[in-house]
């Protein structure tokens, strides 16, 4: 005979079928979750790739040959494995323009095309694109236009992407 005090109470037994709820709904839930999460971010058997953003600001051609010349060499260092975007705004966005208003060197626009032939994203800031009379219609075919670069790059690492500002 089971006493007052060994028997389950009713909260007890209540806290069991929820944990046991929970867990299933976890488990596959988290099946799930991982398969979408894979295939949204191109996820190989070896594990997820890198994914990594970089903040294109500035006009100076310094800084264009330096922040295009380390995006060349982490696409080369992980040989392909790695999701890789340039956020536009600001100065920086001329190196989108097909007219660029600012100096923009027959190199970097080399550079940005080979880098976009290879996979890496140019985002463009629509803001930007306003305060200089722009559309996309003014941009290489390969940039893609978000609405505001610096929410574009608070989206991105809140994907998972590191952020890197020159």
């Amino acid at each position: 005979m089971v006493t007052k005090s060994e028997k389950p109470t009713l909260f007890a037994q209540f806290n069991r079928a929820r944990r046991r709820w929970l867990g299933a709904l976890v488990a596959t839930g988290g099946v799930a979750a991982l398969g979408h999460g894979a295939a949204v971010h191109g996820a190989t058997k070896s594990g997820p790739k890198h994914r990594l953003v970089y903040q294109f600001n500035k006009a100076d051609e310094d800084y264009h040959q330096h922040v295009l010349f380390s995006a060349s060499e982490v696409l080369r260092k992980y040989n392909g494995n790695i999701d890789l975007v340039v956020v536009c705004f600001g100065p920086g966005i001329h190196i989108l323009a097909q007219f660029p208003q600012r100096p923009v060197s027959k190199e970097t626009e080399q550079r940005v095309a080979a880098l976009a032939k290879q996979g890496v994203e140019f985002h463009a800031c629509n803001n930007t694109l306003k305060s200089l009379g722009w559309s996309a219609d003014d941009l290489h075919e390969f940039a893609k236009v978000v609405d505001v670069g610096a929410g574009d790059l608070m989206e991105l690492q809140e994907q998972g992407y590191a952020y890197v500002s020159w």
